[in-house]
């Protein structure tokens, strides 16, 4: 299987390459030694691009994280662009070739018996047509260009910004009265890895402290890295602060860590974050309380997801909360009447048009909506995963208000 999707990956790239070689090579230079430069400059961004995916798991090729990744965004919105060019480039291309026949169809007069007129050398039309061509081929690559790194210019100052909060207030229709007001910090996906720094946890840390949550939940892919490699960049979690204490739950990345999870929930426990794992506690605010679950990450086999475990046996006339990275839990969590899931995973796409794809795999994309009877929120996650870039998602730390009917 692994083979299987490494090589379907193979493939993508050698096609996504070979496009771009015809569309920013080929059709912009001439045979010669330009066209043999910007080849060999195209294969090796080719090259960079598995050795990144690959390398950035090791800690000693790092320094690959941030040209690689960065060409990642660049490639892609230079064939995003490249496409929606490709009707007006044909067209464009249909008109030059009506308007520069190979051969010029003068009639010449000829009178009977008269010598020959002399020969008029026209000059050929081929080579205006060339240059035609490589105008059309140049301004449509400079127009690609333009457009793939300014859309990745405004993606990178998105992603290294400041978390937008937002704030959303959830009507919880058993909610006791006496525990509307309750405020949840919900942050996901911070992705603490090669390309960000501890001042990426601080900012983190002191948004959400500003907020003065009652309960801070941390909905999974938190890491993209072992505690040896990225655990002096998560410390500033010890310092976060709410009413009842700060709760995790693993995603899919914890599961990707060479080490595996087990040592990141021991770390965080230190740092006084408490990890829910196929678990619930009980939250009491106002006299009344609330029951708080969470469950592993779908992806994590048999250390993975257990809804039985997690909520069998509570008192079920109290609303509860579910703490589950993906979206796609709460079509099991329904059968468990869980109130209101709480999810990340989907960056909110991350770069458009991606939001128009996590559809096909998760029931939905970002924030509040009801699937199969139960209210899910779904941040868009305060980090990023791959490229450093956010486009239509900016990155975002909310802060939700249950409120009774």
């Amino acid at each position: 299987m692994v083979l299987g999707f490494a090589g379907m990956m193979f493939a993508v790239v050698v096609v996504v390459h070979y496009y771009l070689w015809r569309r920013l090579v080929r059709a912009t230079t001439l045979p010669g030694r330009t066209r043999r430069v910007l080849t060999w400059c195209l294969v090796a961004l080719a090259v960079l691009v598995p050795a990144t995916m690959i390398g950035s798991r090791f800690e000693v090729a790092h320094f690959l994280a941030w040209p690689g990744f960065l060409w990642l965004a660049v490639m892609f919105y230079l064939v995003v662009f490249l496409v929606v060019l490709e009707i007006p480039r044909a067209v464009a291309a249909f008109l030059i070739r009506r308007s520069s026949p190979a051969v010029a169809d003068k009639p010449v007069p000829v009178t009977v018996g008269a010598p020959a007129p002399p020969a008029v050398e026209e000059p050929p039309a081929v080579p205006d047509l060339v240059s035609r061509r490589l105008f059309l081929g140049r301004a449509t690559a400079l127009a690609a260009g333009v457009g793939a790194l300014g859309t990745v210019g405004y993606g990178v100052r998105t992603a290294l910004g400041d978390p937008v909060i937002e704030p959303v207030t959830v009507v919880l229709p058993k909610l006791d009265p006496r525990l509307g007001g309750l405020r949840f910090a919900v942050v996901s996906d911070i992705h603490l890895g090669p390309l960000t720094g501890i001042r990426h946890t601080e900012r983190i840390v002191r948004m959400i402290n500003d907020l003065r949550p009652d309960v801070v939940a941390i909905v999974g892919d938190l890491v993209d890295g072992t505690v040896a490699e990225l655990g002096p960049l998560a410390r500033p979690l010890k310092d976060l602060e709410s009413r009842y204490g700060s709760f995790f739950v693993t995603g899919n990345h914890e599961y990707f860590s060479a080490n595996g999870p087990a040592e990141w929930v021991e770390e965080l426990g230190q740092l006084g974050v408490r990890s829910l794992r196929n678990e619930r506690v009980e939250i009491a605010h106002g006299g009344a309380v609330l029951d708080l679950a969470g469950v592993n990450d779908l992806t994590g086999g048999d250390d993975g997801s257990d809804l039985g475990k997690a909520l069998n046996g509570r008192d079920t006339s109290r609303s509860s909360v579910l703490l589950a990275h993906q979206p796609l839990q709460v079509r099991e969590a329904a059968g468990f009447g869980v109130d209101l899931q709480l999810s990340g995973h989907t960056h909110g796409g991350q770069m458009v048009p991606f939001n128009l794809v996590v559809p096909f795999q998760q029931p939905a994309v970002s924030g509040l909506s009801t699937i199969d009877g139960v209210q899910v929120y779904v941040t868009r996650g305060a980090g990023f995963w791959g490229p450093p870039v956010r486009v239509g998602a900016p990155p975002e730390i909310s802060i939700l208000e249950l409120r009774a009917p």
